[in-house]
């Protein structure tokens, strides 16, 4: 596949998983009179991972050749932190905050995760940023800032604020911890952060003394976490082989805007003059990174992998296995060093140092 159409599909696969979480926002408000926070994210979060599981088991048993590469022995290690980070610190510093803040400073502070993810990403992983990704980052995240936030001022202990600017860090940390591991089939990957994190919140929240709510409110949170959690989860993980963590979690930065256009329509409220703004800015930034070209010179070191791939320029090889021919595959493969010029993204495949 072509370049553009792959960044254009990575495009697409992280506005969808914004989408998704986006708006299961104001779903999950609605549950919260029957669910208190700490057990609802727990919730959320195994409903993201028993759905995905049972995807996985339908899959197998359809008997279907698989076209997307397992995790293996190597992963674990990096799966496990964005576990830790993503799925049990996150959550829990987020409720911490959110006892002491304000619920519109809190939804102001969120915005902190995308930003952060993108300091991670260039400064730590060392991933190519220009000044239009730069800008359209910081349009994108201009316009959520600007959507979420109300004339009231955040509490005047800092805790709260803190607590909630940590979560929004071990968030930033998780999906650069997802990066390396993004090859691999994304809804195992989904299945499995979605599995331990439900289950460790869940343990905690029975551990302080809370119940399970009645069985209505537990299959509606059950889905909602499928759907908002772990199918935005799947779609997050295959932008992040296309895009990259900074682009990424800028896209994913627009989530406050499909949360606050369902809002809308679920409350009939008429949209004001900074909602349009915080969309223009949004769709600003996302022109913005949509339009960026970066090629120069670059060199492929030897690379052995798996991941599901096509025959394109970056894949020609032989297969020591009989092959019918199908596409897109999976099998483990080794890339020749070779250099050349070619506009590219930071894929699986261009994670190179710039000069």
């Amino acid at each position: 596949m072509k370049p553009k159409h792959e960044h254009l599909r990575g495009v697409f696969q992280a506005m969808a998983a914004a989408a998704l979480f986006g708006l299961s926002t104001p779903l999950a408000k609605t549950l919260l009179g029957a669910i208190p926070p700490l057990l609802l994210a727990g919730l959320l979060y195994a409903g993201s991972g028993i759905g995905l599981a049972t995807w996985m088991v339908l899959r197998r048993w359809r008997g279907r050749r698989p076209t997307e590469a397992p995790l293996h022995r190597r992963d674990l290690s990096w799966l496990a932190g964005a576990v830790v980070f993503g799925g049990v610190l996150g959550p829990v510093l987020l409720m911490l905050g959110l006892a002491h803040t304000p619920a519109s400073s809190a939804s102001l502070l969120l915005n902190l995760e995308g930003v952060l993810t993108a300091v991670l990403a260039w400064v730590v992983f060392r991933e190519n940023v220009d000044r239009r990704v730069f800008l359209g980052m910081l349009a994108i995240v201009a316009g959520s800032v600007l959507l979420t936030w109300q004339r009231q001022r955040i509490g005047e202990l800092p805790w709260g604020a803190l607590a909630i600017a940590g979560a929004c860090l071990c968030w930033a940390i998780d999906n650069n911890l997802t990066r390396p591991v993004s090859g691999g089939d994304p809804v195992q990957i989904a299945a499995i952060k979605g599995g331990a994190a439900g289950a460790i919140n869940i343990g905690l929240a029975l551990w302080l003394g809370l119940r399970f709510p009645t069985m209505l409110p537990l299959l509606a949170t059950g889905l909602l976490g499928f759907v908002g959690y772990g199918l935005s989860l799947v779609l997050f993980v295959l932008a992040l082989r296309s895009l990259g963590t900074a682009r990424t979690g800028a896209y994913f930065s627009t989530a406050p805007f499909g949360g606050a256009v369902l809002s809308l329509l679920l409350f009939a409220d008429h949209p004001d003059l900074t909602f349009w703004l915080a969309g223009a800015l949004m769709a600003m930034g996302v022109w913005l990174h949509v339009n960026e070209r970066h090629a120069h010179e670059h060199t492929h070191d030897p690379l052995a992998h798996e991941h599901r791939h096509r025959h394109d320029d970056h894949h020609q090889h032989a297969h020591d296995f009989p092959w019918d021919g199908s596409e897109p595959h999976t099998h483990p493969h080794v890339h020749e060093p070779v250099t050349h010029i070619h506009a590219h993204y930071p894929d699986i495949h261009h994670r190179h140092r710039h000069s």
